[in-house]
């Protein structure tokens, strides 16, 4: 059901520019096909399962840039065959969709943003099959823009916003977001804008929480230079509950990028904001995003494909986040890596239970053995803590892949993985092994 709804977003979006626009934009794809073989597909501590998981696959990406629509879309749709399990088939889909709709130039735009993605069902369980579930998230609505001088401009925004879950009613929600925003150009290259917010929100399973008003008022910088740029964020925030409970907090988001070299580049980003799951899975897609192969990649929950589960808790509360990452990447001729730390810790209103801190990062690794061969390695590191409950979660996943290029739309790949969880919850620590054979046309 989900599935269907991200891919008809995708849909919405692409024919909403209508056949000029699609002539005009940029469509690109690739079909994947393997068998994964897993020593432990439930993820379980004592009871080991083995399973052969046929996995068929499409990626696709579509980009147009036109004056009268403008969309960037990117998505995977993956069906999973258990053929040496209990497991039910399935199909994941992961979807990032914008577009923008000019219907009067300089004056009215019509937007349309949808999210998809995979994610558990119970957040302290063992990702395995039968705990997972699709989400979506669906953002449109009209934006009203006006122009007080050369310098100065101004936005008003009126947007419905609808958040959905396979198997998690309490997720399920509408909400009505209205935002006026002025801004101010102080160069060619810096922007400041004054933003005034609010949101109401609504859910549809009564015993999910209580409904509440969410209004914000901040600063914002922002600056793009040819090596350099900077977006920073300062101001207040208030939640106002139906059941009587309000909570007010600053609001402040920054994110720095730096490139020194045409082959390195550094980027820091931090939040400290109230924030709720259906925020959390609608992360705008960055245009950069469509650069990137289409081919499944390391490190990945899959070996098989590029659908990754998350591990954001589904759910109605909102909660106070503290984030903080960073990242170095290095693009050489034939060798190129990653490096990224992260700290989070999230402290939620309403119910404290899943009150967690995490720390850990990523690290991927990729040799150019020839111009047709690769050799990546990957390893991905965490340590979660829960505070309330006492329980504390490490988890370490590292592997490597090998990947031939056949012809300019053939190839073939093989990784290989090993995943593992150390728990003090009873039943929660489990090792896994993963192989993966497949090959992957490309238009």
């Amino acid at each position: 059901m989900l599935a269907r709804r991200a891919v008809a977003g995708a849909v919405l979006v692409a024919l909403a520019a209508g056949p000029t626009a699609v002539c005009a934009g940029q469509f690109d794809y690739s079909l994947y096909g393997g068998i994964e073989h897993s020593n432990n597909v439930a993820l379980s501590t004592d009871n080991p399962q083995s399973a052969n998981i046929f996995i068929p696959g499409a990626n696709f990406t579509y980009l147009q840039q036109g004056s009268t629509f403008q969309a960037n879309v990117a998505g995977t749709v993956e069906y999973r065959h258990y053929a040496t399990s209990s497991f039910d088939d399935t199909t994941q889909t992961e979807l990032a969709a914008t577009g923008n709709w000019t219907v009067i130039p300089s004056r009215l735009d019509f937007t349309v943003a949808d999210y998809a993605g995979v994610r558990p069902v119970d957040s302290l369980a063992s990702d395995s099959p039968d705990n997972q579930q699709q989400t979506n998230v669906l953002t449109l609505g009209p934006v009203l823009k006006l122009r007080f001088g050369d310098a100065m401009r101004g936005q008003v925004e009126l947007h419905y916003i609808n958040s959905y879950a396979s198997k998690v009613d309490d997720f399920n929600s509408s909400r009505g977001v209205l935002a006026g925003r002025l801004f101010r150009d102080i160069s060619p290259t810096d922007v400041v804008s004054l933003n005034v917010e609010t949101q109401r929100v609504t859910f549809q399973n009564d015993a999910a929480g209580s409904n509440y008003s969410r209004d914000e008022g901040f600063l914002r910088y922002t600056s793009q230079l040819a090596h350099f740029d900077a977006d920073l964020t300062v101001g207040y925030s208030r939640l106002d509950f139906d059941h009587g409970g309000t909570e007010s907090k600053p609001l402040l988001r920054a994110a720095i990028g730096w490139q020194p070299t045409t082959r390195s580049s550094f980027g820091i980003s931090g939040a400290y904001q109230f924030s709720d799951a259906a925020q959390d899975l609608s992360t705008p897609l960055s245009p950069f995003v469509l650069s990137s192969t289409l081919e499944p990649g390391p490190g990945q929950t899959s070996l098989g494909g590029n659908t990754v589960v998350g591990n954001t808790v589904v759910d109605s509360d909102v909660y106070l986040q503290r984030e903080l990452q960073a990242s170095y990447s290095y693009q050489g001729t034939r060798l190129s890596f990653t490096v990224s730390p992260m700290f989070r810790k999230l402290e939620y209103i309403n119910d404290h239970t899943f009150d967690q801190t995490g720390r850990g990062g990523s690290a991927a690794l990729t040799y150019r053995v020839r111009p047709t061969m690769d050799l990546s390695l990957f390893a991905t590191a965490e340590k979660l803590d829960y505070n309330v409950i006492s329980r504390t979660d490490k988890t370490w996943r590292f592997g490597a892949a090998f990947q031939h290029t056949l012809t300019s739309h053939w190839s073939w790949r093989a990784a290989i993985s090993r995943e593992k969880r150390d728990s003090n919850a009873a039943g929660q620590s489990y090792r896994e092994n993963e192989i993966f054979v497949g090959v992957v046309y490309r238009r």
